[in-house]
């Protein structure tokens, strides 16, 4: 492996890895996965198209699903084009600063997806407990403004990592685990003193994904107490349900992040096979699985899109 200590910074690179030591089935192997970008790509498109196109869908529960659709499309083109030159060229340079570029849209992308689940829980929480007052609180300039504030709080919390990564000195082995570049792999290779980004990824964590979590469930606490006041098991069920697709998404998202953070740490003692394979994961699991649920789960969004085909 070589390493990148006495290499000019901005001419440097690091190498991707695709899976290792399946080199002869890389083509078969790919394919699973170029099927996953495509539904991915596929499944996020129609929802924005049907969102945009028809009228009765300008609702704040499908326009923070078309936020959600628009961040899950943000990350897959983040990725897309590093996975494809491995799938296709076997091509696995990529230059630092390409590198820096990548993890800061693949880590902001991920906390605004974050903050849009967190607007989606309180946009079930004002509609099942005060839903005399949903339209007059979320208005369209409103939720212009909550989507912003997403954007740039994701941008704000995750531009630091990217500025102290370039001031750091490059001299462990450059050969990266997956196909893309990660925060936490590439802070590793630095031969500097790394503990600012450790304590600021820290702190990163805790105020945006722990932050978003507990206020999510604290709303799903809040729902679920105003549900189980209603007399009507009917009227019980009926608002029960229109938070399962939300509760699902929410899952998928935590659990794969869950997932990868604890093989992470704990790399040493599982296979780079794991690791690998929880990366892909956490990267095309949710944003594949989040269209499909929506369209599954919702009545009026599975009409609207039947119809638009049959056109």
């Amino acid at each position: 492996m070589s390493a990148v200590n006495d290499t000019k910074f901005n001419s440097a690179v690091l190498l991707l890895t695709w899976i290792p030591g399946q080199e002869d089935v890389h083509l078969w192997i790919s394919i699973p996965f170029c099927l996953m970008y495509v539904i991915l790509i596929v499944g996020n498109s129609v929802i924005l198209f049907i969102t945009k196109t028809d009228p009765s869908l300008h609702e704040p529960m499908y326009i923070f699903l078309s936020m959600l659709a628009i961040s899950d499309l943000g990350l897959s083109i983040s990725t897309i084009p590093t996975m494809l030159g491995i799938f296709l060229f076997n091509f696995r340079e990529i230059s630092f600063n390409a590198c820096f570029a990548q993890l800061f849209f693949i880590h902001s992308l991920q906390c605004i997806k974050s903050s849009v689940l967190l607007l989606m829980a309180f946009d079930r929480f004002i509609a099942i407990c005060n839903p005399l007052r949903y339209a007059s609180i979320l208005t369209l300039p409103r939720i212009a403004k909550m989507g912003l504030v997403c954007v740039l709080r994701g941008v704000a919390v995750m531009l630091p990592f990217t500025i102290l990564l370039k001031q750091f000195r490059y001299c462990q082995a450059n050969v990266l685990s997956h196909s893309y570049c990660l925060h936490q792999e590439v802070m590793k290779m630095a031969c500097s003193d790394i503990r600012v980004n450790s304590i600021y990824g820290l702190f990163v964590t805790i105020s945006t994904v722990l932050l978003d979590s507990l206020l999510i469930l604290l709303s799903y606490v809040m729902i679920l107490k105003t549900v189980l006041s209603i007399a009507s098991y009917a009227e019980f069920v009926r608002a029960l349900s229109t938070c399962v697709s939300h509760l699902c998404a929410v899952l998928i998202f935590y659990i794969s992040g869950i997932g990868l953070s604890v093989v992470q740490r704990f790399g040493n003692s599982s296979s780079p096979l794991v690791q690998i394979l929880m990366g892909y994961v956490y990267l095309l699991v949710p944003p594949m699985m989040n269209p499909i649920v929506y369209s599954l789960r919702s009545k009026h969004l599975r009409a609207r899109i039947i119809r638009a085909f049959r056109k």
